[in-house]
């Protein structure tokens, strides 16, 4: 960290609170430093925070003053904004930074909304403004915010999703009081603020990059595509591991590329087809679902390095030289036209780690028979790896566990993977606060937690980003062939719960066999008793196991129709 120095700004008094004053938009702005600054242009995490990318939040730590320096860029800022934080992503009771303009002259200053969203300004003000500029970019504002303030009006920042608020102001306002957030162009985004405070190793200094990204592609005028294309390493490529992966977003697409994954393709075949395209394409080549072993996983926000023990292996004899790409667009404003190369960055190295790192996929399976129903403000989904699937494919002396990357889609809002022993939780693998009481035995089970207030049909598992996941990518050493250990409800009992329902409800409902899971979920009418009965059977029925090779061979072991839990016999050891 640096410290630098501007001239000071006056303060204006307005109702016995105070706002600080900044200059007019259209001219670059200068304001003082009301502390100490991280070092310039130095904001690891980025984010986009509205679909159309106009606004930009990048943001860096200090743990040793508990302080979180914010860095906005407003491409094309017109008469102000708001940011702040909420529990849930609510204009109510939020705690606000709020940069607005009556036409003249611009203020900055902390603030708050009650119950009904109308905004106050706060008697302390804890959002200090560092400095503000504009560029040929657009304005940028550079701010900091404690973890902790001490104000009941503040939000207090911890660990997990912290769901993050903006509105824009298109109308010049003479007050803040004038401010109406349900008349502004506003939204949410989620972001995990906090990161690990966890000191990296050096990168190697004979590291080498290699960019994997989509060849110009179209981005299709959809809300949902996944789009995979097909590359290949260079002939007689030796053995790598890879020691840290990275995103690599075309300009203006940052809110619309959600997440992307590389996979290595199975050994087993000398060969195959370039393909370019949407996932689920009649046209995509069959021999593509054998493109399964994770290399890189990205969604935003993350970045993962490995430690000095182990790498991700890649290369050389024994494995594949074909990778696929598959990269996640979520286009809610229906863009036409937009191009894209977007990708992941590996960074690899010839000298070889001690350990073949792996990436495990832990949670539910992507599946319509795991759903939530509407209106629920939490309801619980988990997903089991129990000792069926571990005791053939993990070592005797278990693994270890260096990081670990969390995923649901918009209904999600809290996520934590246990390792339990003998009816006992053991330890939390990883959790999310703001992302079941019947322990039987040993298991690694991933619970998500749901939140369908604002919706008025039910929300199933699946790939569209209006359908749910519960995701836990383990990063773990040493490798093994273990790719996906999930679960989902055992499709007899899910059966016999739709003919319940249909047996039980006063009008008659059409629950046709050949009806899909989905549409069966959407004719159901959402009483306490069918929701009641729906969570029992997601609690207590047998469960149905996927427990996957990176070949896309399920291990031979039984695993449809299995209790809960089981005792696990090979245990994970968790690296901080």
């Amino acid at each position: 960290m640096r410290s630098s120095f501007c001239p000071s700004l006056k303060l204006r008094e307005a109702a016995s609170m105070y706002f600080t004053m900044i200059a007019v938009f259209l001219v670059i702005l200068v304001v003082a430093l009301q502390g100490t600054a991280p070092r310039e242009n130095y904001f690891p995490y980025k984010v986009p925070l509205d679909p159309e990318g106009t606004l930009e939040l990048s943001w860096n730590v200090s743990y040793p003053r508990e302080v979180v320096y914010f860095q906005i860029l407003a491409k094309e800022l017109k008469f102000g904004l708001l940011f702040g934080m909420s529990d849930r992503g609510e204009f109510e009771n939020a705690d606000l930074a709020v940069l607005w303009s009556n036409g003249s002259q611009s203020y900055f200053g902390d603030a708050w909304s009650d119950q009904k969203g109308h905004l106050h300004m706060d008697t302390q003000q804890d959002y200090k403004l560092l400095k503000a500029h504009r560029t040929t970019e657009g304005l940028y504002l550079l701010f900091k915010r404690a973890f902790s303030t001490c104000d009941p009006k503040d939000y207090f920042i911890e660990d997990g999703t912290v769901h993050l608020i903006y509105g824009i102001l298109d109308k010049p306002v003479h007050s803040l009081q004038a401010i109406n957030v349900s008349a502004i162009q506003r939204g949410l985004q989620r972001v995990q603020l906090l990161k690990p405070n966890i000191t990296m190793p050096n990168l190697p200094t004979d590291m080498k990059t290699m960019e994997i990204r989509t060849p110009d592609v179209v981005i299709p005028s959809q809300e949902t595509t996944y789009w995979c294309y097909m590359t290949e390493l260079p002939e007689d490529f030796p053995r790598h591991h890879i020691v840290m992966y990275e995103s690599v977003i075309t300009a203006g697409n940052e809110a619309i590329v959600h997440h992307m994954e590389v996979f290595q393709c199975a050994a087993q075949f000398d060969s195959f087809p370039r393909y370019s395209g949407p996932c689920d394409s009649k046209m995509k080549p069959e021999r593509l679902n054998y493109c399964r072993h994770v290399l890189a996983a990205w969604a935003m926000g993350a970045q993962v390095r490995c430690g000095r023990e182990a790498g991700l292996a890649f290369g050389g004899p024994g494995s594949s030289r074909y990778l696929r790409l598959e990269v996640h667009y979520h286009n809610p404003l229906v863009f036409k036209g937009r191009h894209d190369s977007s990708g992941i960055r590996l960074y690899y190295t010839a000298t070889l780690r001690q350990y073949d790192a792996g990436i495990m996929e832990l949670g539910l399976v992507y599946t319509p028979m795991m759903a939530i129903p509407p209106g629920e403000t939490q309801f619980l989904l988990t997903g089991y790896c129990t000792d069926k699937c571990t005791q053939v494919a993990l070592p005797p002396s278990g693994i270890h566990i260096f990081a670990s990357q969390l995923h649901t889609h918009l209904t999600g809002r809290k996520v934590v993977t246990v390792l339990s022993r003998e009816g006992k939780e053991r330890m939390i693998v990883n959790a999310d606060n703001h992302y079941s009481p019947h322990f039987q035995g040993d298991a690694l089970m991933t619970t998500c937690t749901y939140n369908t207030e604002d919706r008025s049909r039910a929300t199933v598992g699946g790939f569209g980003i209006m359908e749910e996941m519960c995701v836990n990518y383990v990063h773990y050493y040493p490798q093994t062939q273990l790719e996906l250990c999930k679960s989902t409800v055992d499709s007899g009992y899910l059966h016999r719960y739709f003919n319940l329902v249909n047996r039980f409800n006063d009008e008659e409902i059409c629950m046709c066999p050949l009806a899909s899971v989905s549409q069966q979920f959407s004719a159901i009418p959402w009483n306490s008793f069918n929701r009641d009965v729906l969570k029992s059977l997601y609690d207590f029925a047998p469960i149905s196991m996927h427990c996957n090779k990176s070949s896309a061979v399920r291990f031979p072991v039984r695993l449809n129709g299995l209790p809960r839990m089981r005792k696990m016999a090979a245990p994970c050891t968790v690296h901080a």
